[in-house]
């Protein structure tokens, strides 16, 4: 197994729970970023990447090379700015837990309890993605359902409901923002394992 690769990182504090990121200048090094993603206490704390198309950082690095790793990234098909209703960020489930390999963590309740917020951080806006249900799901009916299409968030939003591997005390909001953090898991073909939450902008940084 390679060496996990080190993420581009410019200028990275505590803050509370989070972190305070240069966006602006991660930027000028890859204008493809489009955020960062922290979750304490776990290895998630990466840059997210996004370009025309869902291949260019499957394999590899915010800085072009390659890495069987690849990186954190945005379907293209989603707003770049999360201001859609429904934004996917996929990411692999490496094995030695890098990158998404926590995500089927979540399987367990007490997982969850020990970490139920992830921080999204972009340039414009700081963000807590509350979570709401992790769910297994194939890759297949994933694409048949439309769930990327965000016509159909009610109806992932009920499938996630009714498969989630936790229960969590986040509400539901007729107005809410989702954010979909999507990893292959192992348990079947094509099988994939998906975290669901809201995303809510901190006051202080709007």
């Amino acid at each position: 197994m390679p060496a996990e690769p080190r993420p581009i990182f410019l200028r990275q504090k505590r803050d509370g729970a989070g972190l305070k990121v240069d966006l602006a200048a991660l930027r000028e090094l890859n204008p493809d970023t489009a955020a960062w993603l922290y979750c304490p206490g776990t290895p998630i704390n990466y840059p997210v990447m996004m370009a025309e198309n869902n291949d260019k950082y499957l394999r590899g690095l915010p800085d072009g090379s390659y890495s069987l790793y690849g990186s954190l990234f945005i379907d293209y098909n989603c707003a770049a700015d999360f201001g859609g209703k429904l934004t996917v960020i996929y990411g692999h489930n490496i094995k030695n837990e890098a990158m998404f390999g926590t995500l089927p963590l979540y399987g367990q309740q007490s997982y969850y309890e020990e970490h139920p917020d992830i921080y999204l951080y972009t340039q414009e806006t700081n963000y807590t993605i509350q979570l709401l249900y992790g769910a297994k799901i194939s890759a297949k009916e994933w694409e048949q359902n439309g769930f990327l299409e965000e016509e159909n968030l009610d109806s992932l939003l009920q499938y996630a409901a009714q498969h989630t591997s936790f229960q969590s005390a986040v509400q539901r909001r007729e107005d809410a923002r989702y954010v979909a953090l999507m990893t292959c898991d192992y348990d079947y073909d094509e099988a994939r394992y998906f975290l669901l939450g809201v995303l809510n902008p901190d006051e202080e940084s709007e």
